[in-house]
């Protein structure tokens, strides 16, 4: 499978935010960063994409071999959970009244 650029930058969005909110959870995963490092995500529940942004990391190591790049591979990603409570489907809302 080919992934055009949309593909590309939404799964890349996607991940950037999940792995930032897995950081906000584990902030010493980011202590291990060294200053300006370049971030690399690599899915291995995807290896197109995988393959895309190893090759993509390469060109910035080519580019400028100073910069520190970090590899994060996943293993997958979870699919997103609603946060709702019992939600109940009516064809009327409840008489109990909602104010504070």
């Amino acid at each position: 499978m080919t992934y055009n650029i949309d593909t590309i930058t939404e799964k890349n969005m996607t991940l950037s935010f999940e792995f930032e909110r897995y950081a906000q959870e584990h902030p010493e995963v980011l202590e291990q960063f060294p200053t300006g490092a370049e971030v690399v995500l690599l899915p291995k529940d995807d290896p197109e994409l995988y393959r895309i942004n190893l090759e993509t990391a390469q060109k910035t190591r080519r580019a400028d071999p100073a910069t520190p790049i970090i590899y994060v591979e996943i293993e997958a990603v979870t699919p997103p959970r609603s946060r709702l409570v019992n939600p109940h489907l009516t064809t009327r809302p409840s008489s109990r009244s909602m104010t504070a």
